[in-house]
């Protein structure tokens, strides 16, 4: 008799486990928490492993269905660690970038080479300099084609820029408003006022 209530129980307890193991996957799962680099700034695993081909990079991106994105941060900025604190750990705004966007995480005063879209080749302090970066974190967006980019003057290659930081719901909607183009329409000030 022992036995067999230890089956049922076993039973019980494997279909429990089973169910549990269940409810895991259907749940949105957290965000990855943000590592800090021996540069100062701060990744996540998602983030855009490259060999610094800005063209390269923009091309691989369209090709996955993505748009390509350049991320600036800097050493001890408090907005960049709130950035990847706070907004990358919420779990719809991860996701919805990583799964539309591939990101470049460069350093505002980094001395690794880049290759612009221009085949020039410039220090990550030269090449934020070159496209007027200012402050971090900045997040510049890419049109999804090189095509003709090389002839533009640098800040005129982009197709939106967001200086600073915003706030959570304005910093996806951001992101939404150059996946769904809406800066073929219309300023993102305008967009933001759009009915959701």
């Amino acid at each position: 008799m022992t036995k067999a209530w230890l089956s049922r129980r076993g039973a019980i307890a494997l279909g429990l486990g089973s169910l549990g193991a269940l409810s895991l996957r259907t749940a949105p799962a957290a965000a990855a928490a943000p590592v800090l680099g021996d540069d100062g700034l701060y990744q996540l695993d998602w983030y855009l492993q490259s060999f610094l081909d800005v063209k390269e990079d923009l091309e691989a991106a369209t090709a996955k269905g993505k748009r390509f994105a350049i991320l600036w941060g800097l050493k001890g900025c408090p907005a960049c660690k709130k950035l990847h604190e706070v907004h990358m750990r919420d779990p719809e705004i991860e996701s919805y970038i990583r799964d539309n966007f591939e990101v470049l995480h460069l350093n505002h005063i980094g001395a690794r080479d880049v290759t612009d879209l221009d085949g020039n080749k410039l220090r990550e302090k030269a090449f934020a300099q070159a496209y007027g970066i200012r402050f971090t974190p900045t997040l510049q967006f890419f049109p999804e084609s090189s095509a003709g980019l090389a002839a533009r003057k640098p800040q005129d290659r982009e197709v939106a820029r967001m200086p600073g930081l915003l706030e959570p719901p304005e910093f996806l909607a951001m992101f939404k408003y150059v996946r769904q183009k809406g800066y073929q329409s219309m300023p993102f000030t305008d967009w933001l006022k759009k009915p959701v």
